[in-house]
């Protein structure tokens, strides 16, 4: 169980516990006024969650294909303060049909070569043999209004290899949130949005979670947090 100030995360039955990036992407990302938002690979509701605190008015969907995870984030949802607005719905996003979105976010698995876990749902959630980068950009350029924007959280060699993909179908990327745990380390995730018009400057941030004594919260990451950490 994860508590934020608003709501809590169950997870025991989810292959993808909370964790401090997904978090930061939730409270990075442009989540919009009103609308409609879409959520790829929710797992335990957490970004879908986050959206709907920050943008109180938006219509919010998310989408997960375990069905232990679906029926999880679903139970989250439901007991939260939000729950009238958030769907989560049980399908592959390769199958998934709705009327465009103004925002789509997703942490979506990335692991390709790497070792397999004998955990069935593990593996489904940390390798990407069901969610492949095309399929993700073609579904996000599917879904995705002419005017949206998709957000995405991923390591740095990963969002090299979406990003070429996602230009050549027209997803251009226009701010991006370089993530370190403190400033002596290299980056280890980034957060990236595009858009779907012309080809925009790239705005480059970088955030460290901590201080070089690797123990205290920098300032920058308590204010991004502040509104969900109940510490801050």
């Amino acid at each position: 169980m994860f508590r934020f100030k608003q709501f809590t995360i169950q997870q025991d039955r989810t292959a993808m516990k909370v964790c401090t990036d997904s978090c930061l992407l939730g409270a990075y990302a442009d989540v919009g006024v009103g609308g409609r938002l879409l959520d790829i690979g929710t797992g335990t509701g957490l970004l879908a969650l986050m959206a709907a605190q920050r943008n109180p008015t938006a219509r919010i969907d998310a989408v997960e294909v375990d069905k232990a995870a679906f029926e999880q984030a679903t139970e989250n949802a439901i007991a939260s303060p939000f729950g009238e607005r958030v769907e989560v719905v049980h399908t592959r996003i390769q199958l998934f049909s709705a009327e465009p979105y103004d925002r789509i976010l997703s942490n979506p698995p990335f692991y390709t070569n790497h070792l397999r876990s004998p955990d069935s749902a593990v593996n489904r959630a940390l390798h990407n043999d069901e969610l492949p980068f095309d399929a993700l950009i073609t579904s996000v350029r599917r879904l995705l209004k002419p005017d949206g924007q998709f957000w995405v959280l991923l390591p740095p060699f990963e969002i090299e290899r979406l990003v070429t993909l996602a230009q050549t179908a027209g997803l251009y990327p226009f701010r991006q949130l370089a993530i370190r745990h403190h400033d002596r380390k290299p980056v280890f995730r980034t957060i990236t949005g595009f858009v779907l018009t012309g080809t925009p400057a790239l705005q480059t941030e970088e955030l460290s979670i901590f201080e070089p004594n690797g123990r205290t919260y920098t300032g920058s990451f308590r204010q991004l947090l502040q509104a969900f950490y109940l510490i801050f």
